[in-house]
């Protein structure tokens, strides 16, 4: 007999294709691993089975200050009540321009849409009409565009060797290079000198310290060969350092993109650059307009989210209580000499399996978090509603969860 969450599942697949919208979210290991959740709140999540699971999934990284945060909610309620999309800017999307404006070393100037992906297209098409140019290298996952590019990450963790429903003529013109890789981008810059419109990259979370002299690498070699840099700051914005990759390693791109924790859930994403780049999309430039840009209760949401931010020292409450329970659970590791590991920046951490590790290990791991209530992911992801307690608990039940494994 299927639990309700499986139901819901072969519902879903019967008229959506992966049975979701998002691809990651599709339950890969079902009946332990939620089919459907139905209740957030705080840093806990619940399935239509009735079980509770301490999240770290966090809805794929989004979820920076927990569900159902007061502040944020609030700031929800009370902008619904005056009407949420219009046609004509709402003070709202000024106002949290302005924020990011204050807030990110990069941006002069920014605008806003629904999704990380679209973000960096739009930042593709402003650096092309900038250049004059058209080749552009993809660095890291940088959404399901990346699917231009032959051998880039299709989905985090999963490369395709062909660029499946995009003509050939188009995905020659992008180019995927692995992170730190400092000869292969060398190469291309040696054989489109001149050419190159703009290089996106997205940080290599297992090896994300790398940075300290990539993004340096990066900086130089494009400002010598007049190439746009954007960062992909989709998660390590309002993660690493509330300006993410550019603020903590000291490098400012030429535009930058952010969308998971600006607004902890509600779509909403940045797209930010310096002001003679984003001029490139005034009149007469290269169109990017969306009606839902300023739709008005993700720009709440994100109003009301940065000023926890400037006030409460969630960065710092991230960091402390991500390296705990990381630092925690590779112990537990360990101790029973599983070759299994949490690699990378605290708050961006990654479960890294060992050359050798057995085929099925993944697998039996992630089950056996589930069973105990514990819910995570490739990259998983404290916030600011782990509270000590929740990491403890959290803890003893992956240690109970490994027990069993």
């Amino acid at each position: 007999m299927p639990t309700v969450s499986e139901a819901w599942t072969a519902r879903a697949r019967a008229v959506m294709p992966w049975g979701s919208s998002t691809c990651s979210k599709s339950p890969r290991f079902p009946p332990d691993e939620p089919g459907v959740i139905v209740k957030g709140k705080g840093c806990r999540v619940w399935d239509a089975d009735g079980r509770e699971f301490i999240d770290f999934r966090n809805a794929l990284g989004p979820i920076t200050l927990g569900y159902c945060f007061p502040a944020v909610n609030a700031a929800i309620r009370a902008q619904l009540r005056n009407g949420i999309v219009f046609g004509h800017p709402a003070p709202l999307e000024c106002e949290v321009a302005e924020m990011i404006c204050e807030a990110v070393p990069c941006a002069e100037q920014a605008r806003f849409l629904k999704t990380g992906g679209e973000a960096n297209a739009a930042c593709i098409r402003i650096a092309r009409a900038v250049t004059g140019r058209e080749h552009v290298i993809h660095i890291g996952y940088n959404g399901w565009l990346n699917g231009l590019a032959p051998g880039a990450r299709a989905l985090p963790g999963r490369r395709a060797a062909a660029a499946a429903g995009v003509p050939v003529a188009l995905s020659a013109l992008h180019h995927a290079v692995n992170w730190n890789d400092t000869e292969t981008m060398d190469r291309f810059f040696s054989e489109h000198t001149g050419n190159i419109a703009a290089v996106i990259v997205a940080a290599d979370y297992p090896d994300m310290a790398q940075g300290k002299t990539f993004y340096p690498y990066l900086r130089e070699i494009t400002t010598r060969d007049g190439a746009v840099l954007i960062f992909d700051e989709i998660v390590t914005g309002f993660r690493i350092a509330l300006a993410g990759a550019q603020e903590y390693f000291g490098v400012t791109p030429d535009m930058a993109v952010f969308a998971k924790g600006v607004a902890n859930g509600m779509p909403l994403a940045v797209y930010a650059g310096k002001r003679e780049i984003m001029a490139a999309c005034e009149p007469g430039g290269a169109v990017i307009s969306s009606t839902y840009g300023g739709e008005t209760l993700s720009l709440a949401a994100a109003k009301a989210t940065i000023g926890v931010y400037r006030t409460r020292k969630v960065v710092d409450h991230i960091w402390t209580q991500s390296m705990r329970v990381w630092t925690g659970l590779n112990t537990l590791l360990d101790a029973r000499g599983l070759p299994v590991r949490l690699k990378g920046l605290w708050p961006c951490a990654a479960f890294v399996f060992a050359p050798g590790a057995p085929a099925d290990l993944e697998e039996r791991f992630f089950r056996a978090a589930y069973r105990n209530g514990v819910s995570l992911y490739g990259v998983s992801y404290v916030t600011f509603s782990h509270r000590r307690r929740d990491i403890d608990e959290a803890l003893e039940r992956m240690d109970r969860a490994l027990r069993r494994l």
